[in-house]
């Protein structure tokens, strides 16, 4: 849903002048996926759904259907609007041992790229929240939820890697990545989300 506001938003950003008009281009978001806009006004309607489709907007041109739009063109006429671009949120997802705030071992080594991103990026925003899967009650599961986020937490602040704002919460087994019923083990469940802003 992030996404997809943000390659509306960049849509919005990218109308432009040019030689040819104003116009829009939709471009695809960062994981490689495409939405729609339709742009309406008395003259009709024109719907943009794939990558590099443009429309003249405005009253030269408009209702003349969507035109395909190449890299140059799109560099040329919006290479301020894409330079203006905030960097976009990376997300991460670790994954705990059964009943404890352990790392799995793939987790272990899938932790450095966590640290190397906000190496790279510059002191962020950092949010971390645990869950659990549904084996034990709601109420051990929500302070085991808090007690992997903080172990995830503690292991930035021991690497001394900078952080704007460092969120810790916990959402026990609400919000199962696999929705199962109560009292069932299920690995992808057992994860902290970690979000770099």
């Amino acid at each position: 849903m992030l996404q997809k506001l943000l390659a509306l938003l960049c849509l919005a950003l990218l109308m432009t002048g040019c030689a040819t008009g104003n116009y829009v281009v939709l471009l695809e978001s960062p994981d490689g996926t495409t939405g729609a806009v339709v742009i309406e006004d008395a003259q009709g309607q024109t719907r943009l759904d794939r990558k590099h489709q443009g429309a003249v907007i405005g009253s030269r041109g408009f209702g003349s259907g969507p035109f395909e739009v190449g890299d140059l063109r799109i560099a040329r006429d919006f290479s301020a609007a894409l330079a203006a671009q905030p960097t976009l949120p990376q997300r991460f997802q670790l994954y705990f041992k059964i009943g404890s705030a352990e790392l799995t071992e793939e987790s272990e080594q899938a932790i450095e790229e966590v640290f190397n991103t906000i190496r790279q990026r510059g002191p962020s925003a950092v949010s971390v929240i645990g869950h659990t899967d549904t084996l034990s009650g709601a109420r051990w599961n929500e302070h085991l939820g808090l007690i992997r986020a903080k172990a995830v937490a503690d292991m930035l602040r021991k690497r001394h890697i900078e952080v704007i704002d460092l969120e810790v919460s916990s959402h026990g087994e609400r919000n199962l990545l696999i929705k199962t019923p109560d009292g069932v083990s299920e690995p992808r469940n057992r994860r902290v989300e970690i979000s770099v802003r």
